[in-house]
């Protein structure tokens, strides 16, 4: 069985701890009781349930460019990736990640696939329910399966599928007003959580009939020219062939901070203090300097290198069009090998502090129009510089002059202070060598 976990999206409603590169799945926010209460991202918990409970599920990630290295950070090599060369929405993308698993990993076209986004919060039993649907794919019986979630309330955030008395689909509508979706729950319709299940020629066949392509290469190639279209309209609204296996446990889409906060498992996280007359109010804090709340009522604060929210819970969800008129760089990202966090930014020079993970190592490059100087503050490792490798441990000072070739190996947790120089400093200011 195959598992596309569909990885998209900057989760602006989640700033500051979100941008275009650290997108809301890969923040920490919640607990793993089973790994000494470590604090894990949304992909990182919805890849340990799959793992847990769909043993032997082959696991490919279809994503952005700019969250490839979020990815290997959390989750290492062990699921594979499928980069999309732009945004093009569901249809697209689950496109070109069945015909990666075609062309490139070689998957049987009678496999079952099973797509599912990679940022729901919920039970074992939802992954439980996965593995049911690849089953019922693999009894080659209707052309596509649907998890259908039963509603706990009236909402009108979501999809809605609607089926008949034997529990077939008859239809299926988006975001209805609250009367009708009371009348949705009153007749059996199911929430539609965005899972689909196929067989893997199924869906190439699809992408075929909508796309002009040969391969994987040459979608790839075709795919900022693609057109933006869903998998539910492009393909599941107009299937006759639909069963739909049922899920009855908790699902929620932690899109926005009203949402995520229901399902934290602290008030606090970081350096914060709230007075004992705060009612139903969160803090989430990644900077060094402590928050104090006093009186608060159903409000979140959330603080981080890009900035800083404070707001009605309810409010929260209607942040994005603020946060799309904010222009500043981004502050902090995780990469493949570690994590930077910008700590100031002047005219003609930026500070950087660096996080190097055990057995990591930067690319090997130089820059043409700045100077660098790398100050070791914890762990041991080594530095190349201009081909010259030298031990580096606390207290020890590189100079990288304009134009030098470098790179730092992390033989241990690595830290380091990176301080750029120049007038035109630019993350496009970068060669690289093997």
């Amino acid at each position: 069985m195959n598992i596309i976990l569909l990885s998209g999206g900057s989760g602006k409603r989640l700033w500051p701890l979100s941008n275009d590169v650290r997108s809301k799945q890969f923040i920490r926010f919640f607990k793993n009781k089973e790994a000494g209460d470590r604090y894990e991202s949304m992909v990182e918990r919805v890849y340990r349930g799959i793992v847990k409970n769909v043993p032997g599920a082959k696991v490919t990630v279809a994503t952005g460019k700019s969250q490839v290295s979020s990815l290997l950070n959390q989750l290492g090599d062990d699921v594979d990736i499928c980069v999309e060369p732009a945004r093009r929405d569901t249809f697209p993308a689950i496109a070109l990640a069945a015909s990666y698993l075609k062309d490139v990993l070689k998957v049987d076209g009678n496999e079952p696939v099973v797509v599912c986004p990679v940022d729901p919060f919920v039970e074992d039993e939802y992954f439980v329910t996965l593995k049911k649907i690849g089953d019922e794919v693999a009894k080659g019986g209707a052309n596509i399966c649907l998890m259908g979630i039963e509603p706990t309330y009236p909402s009108e955030k979501y999809g809605y599928i609607l089926t008949n008395t034997d529990m077939t689909v008859k239809g299926f509508t988006e975001k209805p007003d609250l009367e009708t979706a009371k009348k949705y729950l009153a007749d059996g319709a199911f929430w539609n959580g965005g899972v689909f299940g196929f067989k893997l020629d199924y869906v190439l066949s699809k992408a075929h009939e909508l796309i002009d392509f040969t391969d994987f290469n040459d979608l790839r190639d075709k795919y900022p020219e693609v057109t933006k279209i869903s998998f539910d309209y492009a393909v599941v609204e107009k299937e006759n062939s639909i069963s739909l296996v049922r899920y009855c446990g908790e699902w929620k889409d932690l899109g926005t901070w009203n949402t995520l906060t229901e399902s934290m498992d602290e008030k606090i996280m970081g350096n914060a203090v709230l007075s004992d007359d705060c009612e139903n109010t969160h803090v989430i804090n990644e900077l060094d300097i402590p928050i104090l709340g006093m009186g608060l009522k159903n409000v979140v604060i959330a603080a981080s290198s890009d900035g800083i929210l404070v707001s009605d819970k309810h409010q929260s969800s209607y942040m994005k069009p603020y946060v799309d008129k904010m222009t500043s760089p981004v502050m902090y990202a995780e990469k493949s090998w570690g994590s930077y966090k910008v700590m100031d930014i002047e005219d003609e020079s930026l500070t950087v502090k660096v996080t190097l993970m055990p057995g990591h190592k930067m690319n090997y490059h130089s820059h043409e129009r700045r100077d660098e100087v790398w100050t070791v503050l914890e762990g041991t490792g080594y530095a190349i510089v201009d081909d010259v490798k030298r031990p580096v441990k606390p207290g020890d000072v590189i100079n990288l002059p304009c134009g030098c070739k470098h790179t730092v190996i992390a033989d241990t947790l690595l830290k380091l202070i990176e301080v750029q120089i120049g007038t035109d400093i630019s993350v496009k200011d970068k060669i690289k060598y093997e």
